[in-house]
């Protein structure tokens, strides 16, 4: 099975105020958490996003489509990274989930979720 950990933003990694990026400590300890997950042969992807800023969205109405350039104004509906894992059961992602380290910084407020991937038996032939 496998899972989605999805980091979800904040105000924080929106700010353009955010002096060289990620702290230093949470880098570490991600960094230490994802060779974790690779020694135990369930990593199977692992990225951090850029800030909304950065990028943009494409509204469909019909067949229109309209490119909206970011920043986003509502940090809560954003990602701001995730990591990919493969694991035996829902309880197995559970473990791994809940040995996260805070994507913000330790003792910081933050919100990560967690959904299952479709695998292709989710579908009927």
């Amino acid at each position: 099975m496998r899972f989605m950990i999805i980091v979800k933003s904040c105000a924080e990694f929106e700010s353009e105020d955010r002096p060289g990026g990620p702290d230093a400590a949470m880098m570490a300890a991600m960094g230490a958490y994802n060779a974790e997950l690779a020694r135990a042969g369930v990593l199977l992807d692992a990225n951090g996003l850029r800030p909304s800023r950065d990028g943009w969205r494409i509204h469909y109405q019909g067949e229109q489509r309209t490119v909206v350039d970011g920043p986003f104004a509502e940090t809560k509906e954003l990602v701001a990274g995730y990591t990919l894992i493969q694991v035996r059961s829902r309880e197995e992602a559970l473990e791994w989930s809940r040995r996260f380290p805070n994507p913000v910084r330790e003792g910081a407020e933050a919100v990560i979720e967690v959904r299952p991937l479709y695998e292709l038996s989710d579908f009927q032939p």
